[in-house]
């Protein structure tokens, strides 16, 4: 962790809307000043999509069923915890994007699949920003949680995570019921040895629970909708939190735990913006503070 050049890395698995949480912090960025270099966890992905699938028939044949791009093995994580440690000493790196689509392609002008070449960070920034799968990995091999000064973890439970997969893979890419649930199977070893235990390295865990019944996920019509959850956030260290404060701003809110707060589910933006942005002013203030 570096007070001169700090690090705040999002984790949440695929579907889980960390998209939606980076343009909460990307309007807290805007509104406070706060210039921050973003990057990607799909950019440090160990292979580009033709040699995954070559790499998943492979370890198939040979009676492994269960790597996924949840796996470490699956992404570059010594690279990016170097990413994660240069930016911390000297305020650089570098990074690259995975291009998904027709969209992107045209965007950076690579095929759909691939990645486009490495590019330096844009410098004199304020702090960075990674959201991803891996950004709180800690194992023998790399320790990429200790680089981060602020971890945030989003979460849905299981069967609305996979409510999630299904809908956008159906809707997006064509698949069918049974395709995604391959997928869903083939990922749950990473997911449970790779994914969750992050959950436990994170400063401060948002994870929404539906309150409509979504037993059975596989013939679940619709995605529950933000009325029809609630959202648990969880502090590792409620030291200096203010929760009457909390709940006074946020209507319907209330404390389940003397670290956890519940709030309803279309208020999860209101309540980043209440809890996150202190955090990332005082976070800003230190480190321009050390680098005067």
């Amino acid at each position: 962790m570096s007070k001169k050049f700090p690090i705040i890395s999002v984790v949440g698995s695929s579907g889980a809307g960390t998209s939606t949480v980076k343009a909460t912090f990307d309007q807290i960025f805007r509104r406070e000043g706060v210039k921050a270099v973003s990057i990607e966890g799909d950019a440090f992905h160990r292979y580009n999509r033709a040699d995954m699938k070559a790499e998943l028939d492979r370890r198939y044949a040979a009676g492994d069923a269960t790597f996924s791009h949840f796996s470490y093995e699956a992404n570059a994580l010594e690279e990016l915890e170097r990413v994660f440690r240069e930016y911390g000493e000297t305020g650089k790196g570098r990074t690259r994007h995975y291009v998904h689509d027709a969209n992107e392609s045209a965007k950076y002008g690579v095929e759909p699949g691939h990645f486009t070449e490495w590019a330096p960070f844009e410098e004199h920034t304020d702090l960075l920003f990674y959201e991803g799968l891996h950004g709180c990995v800690s194992t023998d091999e790399v320790n990429i949680a200790a680089h981060a000064d602020l971890k945030i973890g989003v979460v849905p439970v299981i069967n609305l995570e996979w409510i999630q997969k299904i809908h956008r893979d159906r809707a997006s890419r064509g698949y069918t019921t049974e395709a995604v649930t391959d997928v869903i199977l083939r990922r749950m070893h990473a997911y449970v040895h790779c994914i969750v235990p992050q959950f436990s390295q994170t400063d401060i865990n948002f994870q929404r629970v539906p309150v409509v019944d979504t037993s059975n996920p596989f013939i679940t019509r619709w995605i529950p909708t933000p009325d029809e959850s609630l959202i648990v956030i969880r502090f590792r260290n409620p030291r200096g939190i203010d929760f009457p404060y909390l709940t006074s701003m946020i209507h319907g809110s209330w404390m389940s735990r003397a670290n956890s707060i519940v709030i309803p589910g279309n208020k999860q933006d209101l309540a980043m913006q209440l809890i996150l942005t202190p955090l990332i002013e005082r976070l800003v203030r230190e480190g321009r503070r050390a680098r005067a």
